[in-house]
């Protein structure tokens, strides 16, 4: 799709160079056999750390050094290869900056150097089987005793949990405080206590070993936790907005990845004598749908750069979040009409992305929560 982005700068569309060849080389032939497996091999996960594609928006002095225009590169060009149930946004944009920014120096030269090489993997704990959205209302605790936390609970919908060698868990350190009894603690995948459940059979995104996470009196060091004790409520509110953010840019290179496999499709495939793309229908629903795309992508270009310069608010975050998922969901419905029977085999990228996608307007925070946030400012 034509459209002067004005966002990216050379060394951000140099790295996309590299993404893509990446991509093509090390996961596109391997997609079959993760999906299979079930989660991404570690393998991949080191040969993006060599790649230097782990991590991007970090210091260098822990193995990053770009910031989050080259994290959203990655991020398009994983969506617009359709690349599915790679773990790597997660683990670089979501999780990392929590050890970045509220980690003291010991735990960033402890941590996060292997994080950047693809060594350790890295998952957060939020959602818990009783508990989605309303963070406030985790029960799961972990509870002072002398030097240690002691963690009891389960959490649920773990992306990356099966490979994950570090959890960024959400606890309440005082049940009693509400939201100012959330704390945020490091648990290391080998602690004593520590077991991983089944991995979730999901509707798509086979290859992401979304997993159960139970926690059975496992013992951690109180210098595992991350900034101050009860303030874990207010650091994940501070982090939200970019995890929104990559959601919607996601959202965003899938819509005109699929805009652009639809109209190849329609312009080739024969139906009574004509093209499918022949009839006034299928023109008048690819019309709509590429005004959508690119309005699309000009509110994710402009909130981007917001971001960039450090001007993106949590508001913003459910505005763009929204807009952006609903608008590939209600596309993708369409575009997958306009391919017939052939919409529904998942050898099409259509497919694949009518199941994998679906989930952009649930994670993240619920499209209904981000119409409240943005209804709080009306």
């Amino acid at each position: 799709m034509q459209i002067n982005r004005t966002v990216f700068r050379d060394d951000h569309e140099m790295l996309r160079d590299t993404a893509r060849r990446f991509l093509q080389r090390e996961c596109v032939p391997k997609q079959a056999e993760w999906d299979k497996a079930g989660r991404v091999d570690r393998e991949t996960w080191l040969k993006a750390g060599r790649e230097g594609l782990l991590c991007l928006t970090l210091p260098t002095e822990y193995g990053g050094g770009g910031d989050f225009g080259h994290a959203a590169v990655l991020n398009e060009e994983v969506q617009r290869l359709g690349v599915s149930g790679l773990g790597f946004s997660v683990h670089s944009d979501i999780i990392a900056p929590y050890i970045a920014r509220l980690g003291n120096e010991e735990q960033k030269q402890r941590w996060l150097p292997k994080v950047c090489s693809g060594e350790s993997i890295l998952a957060i704990g939020m959602t818990e089987p009783g508990t989605g959205s309303d963070l406030k209302a985790i029960r799961t605790t972990a509870i002072r005793d002398g030097d240690d936390y002691v963690i009891n609970g389960s959490k649920t919908f773990i992306s990356n949990g099966l490979n994950a060698d570090l959890v960024i868990m959400v606890y309440k350190t005082d049940p009693a405080a509400g939201s100012k009894g959330v704390s945020l603690i490091v648990v290391e995948a080998d602690r004593e206590g520590f077991r991983r459940g089944r991995k979730l059979d999901k509707v798509g995104q086979h290859a992401q070993d979304t997993a159960e996470l139970f926690f059975d009196n496992v013992r951690v060091p109180v210098t595992n936790r991350l900034g101050e004790e009860g303030k874990g409520f207010a650091y994940l509110m501070a982090e939200l907005p970019q995890e929104r953010l990559s959601i919607a840019i996601g959202a965003a290179a899938k819509l005109e990845a699929c805009l652009e496999h639809t109209l190849d499709y329609v312009k080739e495939r024969k139906a009574f004598n004509q093209t499918v793309w022949d009839f006034q229908n299928t023109k008048f629903k690819l019309a709509d749908i590429k005004v959508q795309t690119l309005a699309v992508r000009l509110m994710v270009d402009h909130y981007l750069s917001e971001h960039v310069r450090r001007r993106f608010t949590l508001e913003e975050a459910a505005v763009i979040k929204l807009y952006a998922t609903e608008a590939l969901g209600k596309a993708r419905d369409d575009m997958v009409q306009l391919h017939g029977g052939y919409g529904y085999m998942l050898e099409y990228p259509v497919a694949r992305a009518f199941a994998d996608a679906r989930v952009m307007c649930i994670y993240g925070g619920t499209s209904e929560v981000m119409r409240d946030l943005v209804s709080r400012k009306l």
